[in-house]
């Protein structure tokens, strides 16, 4: 059989080059946005329309009672097998509260905004939940707690 009737002829370094000097200065300027703000789109955020403090507790059966933190009121009680993207959110919270040894006495803030949004934050972690960004009827899992009516 002998040898191949077609070579390719090398690729371009020149081609290389340009694509890697382009990727690298991508690179750059995200690194700069980010450390320095400069060039960002930011919204300001919205208004708090309604704050709530919250503690949620499990109980033995598998459910989870949520009490009011300013009164001790109980605010819902979520039956075992129930609300998964709830308490899938709370487990995760939760986890990054044991990693950071902060005790679990510290009330959640529930916050719905002027527009529409609803966030869930760990004033002890600091971390915030975006409730909106995993659709609307898990965030309605949520709003049901922001309700001031007996469960």
């Amino acid at each position: 059989m002998g040898s191949p009737s077609h070579v390719h002829p090398p690729f371009p370094t020149a081609i290389l080059r340009a694509t890697g000097a382009m990727i690298v200065g991508v690179v750059l300027v995200v690194a700069f946005v980010r450390l320095t703000g400069i060039g960002a789109a930011t919204m300001p955020p919205a208004a708090v329309v309604e704050q709530r403090e919250l503690r949620f507790a499990d109980r033995d059966d598998g459910g989870i009672d949520v009490y009011d933190a300013r009164d001790g009121r109980l605010v819902r009680h979520i039956e075992p097998g129930t609300h998964g993207f709830l308490r899938g959110t709370m487990r995760g919270l939760a986890r990054e509260r044991k990693r950071q040894d902060v005790g679990a006495d510290l009330p959640f803030r529930l916050t719905a905004h002027a527009d529409g949004r609803m966030t869930l934050e760990d004033p002890g972690t600091g971390r915030r939940v975006d409730l909106g960004s995993f659709g609307p009827t898990n965030a309605a899992a949520f709003a049901q707690l922001m309700t001031r009516d007996r469960p």
